[in-house]
């Protein structure tokens, strides 16, 4: 039996970085230096739901003439069978160790650390991120020897792709016997993007020898103190510092920020003045109390409603950003498109509140409007029309007060208020998890409309039960109501429980 075995090499990859070129040019490496070489590929289910597998496999073409033939290579990665695991994103580097490529005895993975969310943690109600920290433990467990850093990054400031960043990568690991100079002869012979290719390849390979050194601690930064220029900004800066547990302060600066973007200074200011009421219960659980309804009140308080949403979309900041995410040159023209699908209530929610209730309870004017938003359209904010189009709807800010949105929002915020400051009276814990119960309201549309029907389930439970109400069991209804948008999960909580 032939105890020689081929060196295989799996790589995983998402569209459009480069995933094809890389495991080419694994191929032309090794056929221009000794080795028979074969690829395959199984292409991913889905954007971002599975990535595509590109398989290599080299076998020494001495030992196949010494053998009379051809060797017989496998078409796929079998679990525990693979050398050398190429991953362009943490996530696909989890779904390796989950597949069982990547075995301590013998393989060698190479990932970018930087995260692509899926449509699941983004869809997700609640925070559904996976934890890249364990993502990261689990990888080093169960690797050989796990080299790693933020690829994306690297090959962003070389201007190159992430191809390029992890074939220097997986050449500095020295795993493959291919010397430094055959790597990028590799490269020059693709003929293409070769200069920004090389000085990707150099710094991953400079990187990757340094994998496994022990880091030198980063030098504390102290945090920035605030220093408003704005009279009326400074205020309440002063206010926050002067009136409120200092240990609060960073979240009370954040909101107040973030609420004079949304609105206005009084806006703010009246954000203080809820917060103040809260305060003044004195309770006595290490501020975490306070500090959770101080972030989650700034969150509600900045609903997303038309105006804001339009207003993000046109933000300079949102440009540069789109930008830099396409790699456009300055030179290059960047179009824009954004497809939207207004409905008659967020149209009646934007406008004056009079305007507003007139429109939703009249007849042909709202059968017309209607039948104009039955279908989405595309708005093109990179052109003239586009951009100004959404730069009026954004102008609605300036009566925001007087909409029927924000009365419906203002309602319900003070309302969750009151119960978490007579929860705070004789529950603190009761308290904190009233005010967790916020994460259920977001988006806006039909991703607002299930999360406000789920959280009126949830404070409906809560006032059914008063006093008797465990902190736990709110937590798991609340966490059932974020695992699924439609509240089955919820009602069978309730029903659990007693509360329905």
């Amino acid at each position: 039996m032939n105890a020689v075995q081929p060196i295989k090499i799996a790589i995983l990859a998402m569209g459009g970085e480069g995933g094809g070129v890389l495991a080419d040019w694994i191929v032309d490496l090794g056929e221009h230096n000794g080795y028979i070489a074969q690829t395959t590929s199984v292409p991913g289910v889905a954007q971002r739901t599975g990535a595509t597998i590109y398989y290599v496999e080299l076998f020494p073409s001495a030992r196949a003439e010494e053998d009379g033939g051809r060797p017989v290579l496998a078409l796929m990665p079998l679990p525990g069978d693979v050398d050398v695991v190429l991953a362009s994103e943490l996530m696909e580097a989890g779904r390796a160790v989950q597949r069982g490529l990547v075995t301590k005895e013998r393989t060698t993975l190479v990932a970018s650390t930087h995260r692509v969310y899926s449509i699941d943690e983004k869809s997700a109600m609640g925070d559904g991120r996976v934890d890249s920290e364990q993502l990261l433990k689990h990888a080093q467990r169960a690797a050989k020897r796990f080299v790693r850093f933020d690829m994306a990054r690297a090959a962003e400031e070389a201007g190159s792709v992430i191809s390029a960043v992890l074939f220097g990568a997986v050449a500095g690991t020295g795993v493959l016997p291919f010397s430094r100079a055959q790597f990028e002869a590799t490269i020059e012979r693709g003929g293409v993007g070769v200069k920004p290719s090389l000085r990707a390849f150099g710094q991953a390979f400079e990187r990757a020898q340094k994998e496994g050194e022990p880091a030198q601690p980063a030098a504390a930064v102290a945090p920035r103190e605030p220093a408003p220029k704005h009279p009326g900004v400074r205020a309440l800066v002063e206010r926050v510092r002067q009136e409120f547990p200092g240990e609060a302060q960073a979240v009370l600066l954040e909101g107040v920020r973030r609420l004079i973007d949304y609105q206005d200074l009084p806006y703010a200011a009246t954000y203080l003045d809820r917060l103040q009421v809260i305060l003044s219960r004195g309770v006595q659980d290490g501020g975490r109390l306070f500090e959770a309804t101080a972030r989650h009140l700034a969150l509600w308080m900045s609903y997303e409603d038309t105006a804001r949403v339009a207003d993000l979309k046109t933000r300079a900041a949102r440009f540069e950003r789109v930008r830099g995410e396409s790699g456009a040159q300055a030179e290059q023209l960047l179009a824009i498109n954004e497809y939207m699908h207004p409905r008659l209530q967020e149209i009646c929610e934007t406008l004056p509140g009079g305007l507003g209730r007139w429109l939703m309870r009249s007849g042909a004017p709202r059968r017309l409007v209607e039948r104009m938003t039955q279908k989405g359209r595309v708005v093109r904010t990179s052109s003239l029309h586009g951009y100004l189009m959404l730069r009026c709807v954004a102008a609605a800010r300036r009566w925001r007060r007087g909409t029927t949105r924000f009365a419906q929002e203002n309602t319900f915020i003070e309302q969750w208020l009151a119960r978490i400051s007579e929860a705070a009276a004789f529950n603190p814990a009761l308290a904190l998890e009233i005010a967790q119960c916020q994460r259920l309201v977001k988006g806006y549309s039909d991703t607002h409309e299930r999360g406000v029907a789920n959280y009126e389930l949830v404070m409906a439970a809560v006032a059914r039960a008063g006093h008797t109400l465990a902190p736990a069991t709110l937590r798991e209804l609340r966490d059932a109501a974020l695992a699924d948008e439609h509240g089955k999960q919820l009602r069978a909580k309730l029903a659990q429980y007693a509360l329905g």
